[in-house]
């Protein structure tokens, strides 16, 4: 029987320079993880963009980020619960974006949430496409974490030995069947409204949970399309550029598939603000093509 390599010694065979900020960020999603019973409940501060924050957003954001400053890996973070790019080690290599906990609100019920992670090697902020790595962890029945290099997408579960590798190189399904959408179906724009009808018809299922790294995860595995449209309310969609669509577009790229903001790869676009949100469409490269000619 063939031993299954611990996160440790694969980023270390395969993507050394690497190494010791995924095996840090491994070890926070372990205490993350063990914390989020204890850390429920909704606390009396806002974030940057007005939105009540939870007692379990301020401790992530807050824990991350010291231990970070801690390893002495990284230059400087852009987090969505900070206001400006927080500085820490001049001297490091790395600059992070972070989402503390996607989907916190999903904590109070119970269900999927998650901490997503960029990895540069440039100053913030910067296009998603100066990425060398990104990652993301899934705090569910089973912690998962995913990482993506241009050496490819790699996923490891939690065991009791730490986090393994359940699968590497992994590859979006050609053929998948699933659509995640965010936003009231009422404002939807019509051209978007149009694309989604069409998959219905063609027997599309809708898997939607509420935090991007559970529905992304789904479409990873299954194949189909994520995505938080532009709205008749929002134009720009909600998800932040830095902090979620750029790292899940850069991983999705790596897994065979595509990302669009309705005209473009989201990859390329400038940041023009480190809270900058953008509407966000990830799936397989056919399903992109077809939304951008609808769009």
């Amino acid at each position: 029987m063939i031993k299954a390599l611990t996160l440790k010694e694969y980023v270390k065979k395969n993507d050394k320079e690497l190494a010791g900020l995924i095996v840090k960020m491994a070890g926070i999603a372990e205490r993350i993880s063990q914390e989020l019973p204890y850390r429920r409940g909704k606390a009396d501060t806002k974030n940057v963009f007005g939105e009540k924050q939870l007692v379990a957003d301020k401790w992530a954001d807050k824990f991350i980020i010291k231990e970070l400053d801690k390893s002495g890996l990284v230059k400087e973070m852009v987090s969505e619960e900070q206001e400006d790019v927080v500085k820490l080690n001049d001297k490091a290599l790395f600059s992070i974006t972070l989402d503390p906990l996607d989907g916190s609100s999903n904590i109070e019920s119970n269900n999927l949430v998650g901490t997503i992670f960029g990895i540069y090697k440039k100053d913030l902020p910067a296009k998603g496409r100066h990425q060398v790595g990104a990652l993301y962890i899934l705090y569910g029945p089973v912690m998962t974490l995913v990482y993506a290099t241009r050496n490819g997408v790699n996923e490891f579960l939690h065991t009791r030995k730490g986090f393994v590798l359940k699968e590497k190189n992994i590859k979006l399904p050609k053929q998948g069947k699933l659509y995640g959408v965010g936003g009231l179906r009422k404002d939807w724009l019509p051209g978007f409204r149009k694309y989604i009808k069409g998959l219905e018809t063609e027997g599309y299922k809708l898997r939607y949970g509420g935090a991007f790294v559970g529905d992304f995860n789904q479409i990873l595995h299954y194949g189909g399309i994520f995505a938080y449209p532009a709205l008749s309310t929002k134009p720009n969609g909600k998800l932040r550029l830095l902090a979620e669509s750029n790292p899940m577009s850069f991983i999705i790229k790596q897994a065979g598939g595509a990302s669009t903001n309705g005209a473009g790869s989201i990859l390329d676009i400038e940041p023009e603000s480190i809270n900058q949100r953008v509407p966000t469409y990830v799936g397989n490269k056919g399903l992109i093509k077809n939304l951008e000619k609808i769009l």
